[in-house]
């Protein structure tokens, strides 16, 4: 095995696992509050903050995936 690709596959892990969980909890609120799509992107389109998190999630929900 790749020693490289298993430590991507963890630091990945380790920087989406709190992520998920910051995620799951803002799923729960949304749905919990009546909040539809249109809203929750009424207030946070043109966030660099949420911006950044669910990118950074993404980049590196796609290596994780990509490495299996």
């Amino acid at each position: 095995m790749n020693v490289r690709l298993y430590l991507w596959q963890r630091v990945t892990a380790a920087i989406m696992a709190p992520l998920i969980v910051i995620h799951v909890v803002l799923i729960f609120y949304a749905t919990r509050n009546g909040l539809s799509a249109a809203d929750i992107l009424g207030r946070t389109r043109g966030s660099v903050v949420w911006g950044l998190t669910y990118g950074v999630f993404v980049v590196c929900a796609a290596i994780h995936g990509a490495i299996g």
